[in-house]
């Protein structure tokens, strides 16, 4: 939910209008927004080559993912690594576009390390895997704008652990 929408249903609720503070939130939000969507831009259209590149860092800093036995072992399941990555690196664009970690977390992040553990899947991996995209995609950015990312990327990691 975007700190407009947030603003509007707190206020609602308290039957009041916007304070001086949710107005200056908002104008803030409204202000960074062309900046948000060139960063979402910039994971979209770069995402095959973030998925890439950050899976092929993850699988020499962590062989034993691709080793017989690790959770991206063989070609199907190097596949199914791949889409995890692009799914979390999706998620980040939601949340970079809302400006808000919260479509990260409901859509994402709740229930993730209980079904990363059904499934036996590291979950240190999963989390390196986004530090490595990370890294690829906040290399393709200004200073402000990688700075910008690099907190959802971090939000997800820490929500992983």
């Amino acid at each position: 939910m975007s700190i407009v929408t947030k603003s509007i249903v707190n206020a609602d609720a308290e039957a009041r209008y916007l304070s001086p503070g949710e107005l200056d939130r908002i104008k803030s939000f409204v202000t960074s927004g062309e900046r948000r969507v060139r960063i979402a831009q910039v994971l979209t259209e770069s995402r095959e080559r973030i998925v890439k590149t950050a899976g092929d860092q993850l699988f020499q800093k962590r062989p034993d993912v691709v080793s017989p036995g690790g959770n991206a072992y063989g070609e199907e399941m190097t596949a199914t690594c791949l889409r995890d990555m692009d799914y979390y690196l999706r998620l980040i664009t939601y949340g970079v576009v809302a400006g808000d970690v919260t479509p990260i977390e409901e859509i994402g992040l709740v229930g993730a390390r209980e079904m990363y553990n059904s499934l036996g899947t590291s979950i240190p991996a999963m989390a390196d895997s986004i530090r490595c995209m990370k890294n690829v995609a906040t290399g393709m950015m200004s200073g402000d704008e990688a700075a910008e990312a690099a907190s959802y990327f971090d939000y997800v990691v820490g929500g992983l652990q």
